[in-house]
């Protein structure tokens, strides 16, 4: 009782929806090209939102128990070293895309 026309869309429906379940390639972010000015740029962003951050919790929570100076501090100090530790994280992307650049070309030339 199925008619041909419905067995024609039931397979356009299943080819549509085979392409939208094919993987898609995801660009890593290592793969895009910045230039020097631009990855500094990025690590000090990166170490002031850490800073910004745990300023902004330090006082809230300050501000929320009425102890002034405590969490403030405590939490620039957590946010410098989470501003450090996300630009040292940059920092090991950066040289990991140039030495496997640098090897490509080594292999490319015959090296």
């Amino acid at each position: 009782m199925s008619d041909p026309q419905d067995a024609d869309r039931l397979q356009a429906l299943e080819a549509k929806i085979a392409a939208l379940k094919a993987p898609v390639d995801v660009k890593d972010h290592s793969e895009e090209h910045y230039s020097q000015a631009q990855l500094a740029w990025r690590m000090v962003i990166e170490l002031v939102a850490g800073l910004g951050i745990g300023f902004g919790i330090g006082y809230g929570l300050d501000t929320l128990f009425g102890t002034m100076p405590i969490f403030l501090v405590l939490f620039l100090f957590f946010g410098l070293a989470a501003g450090v530790l996300t630009m040292m994280r940059s920092a090991k992307e950066v040289q990991r895309k140039q030495l496997e650049a640098a090897t490509e070309e080594d292999d490319a030339r015959g090296d």
